[in-house]
């Protein structure tokens, strides 16, 4: 699991439970809600947290930079 959450290869139960975790973490939900959402959604969610964290990611490195 280690290696998969790393960025390495994962068997789709481990993409499952990471893609869960991932969203109830973010959206401070339980993962039962997400396994209940439309699969569509889910996906639309995870690429809006990826967006978010990346442009979060970027902002601090720029407030470091200028420190």
């Amino acid at each position: 699991m280690k290696s998969a959450i790393a960025g390495g290869k994962a068997s789709p139960e481990q993409a499952s439970l990471i893609i869960v975790y991932t969203l109830a973490k973010a959206l401070s939900i339980s993962p039962l809600d997400i396994y209940q959402m439309p699969a569509s959604l889910v996906m639309d969610l995870l690429n809006v947290h990826a967006i978010y964290s990346e442009m979060e990611a970027e902002t601090m490195k720029k407030e470091m930079k200028k420190k």
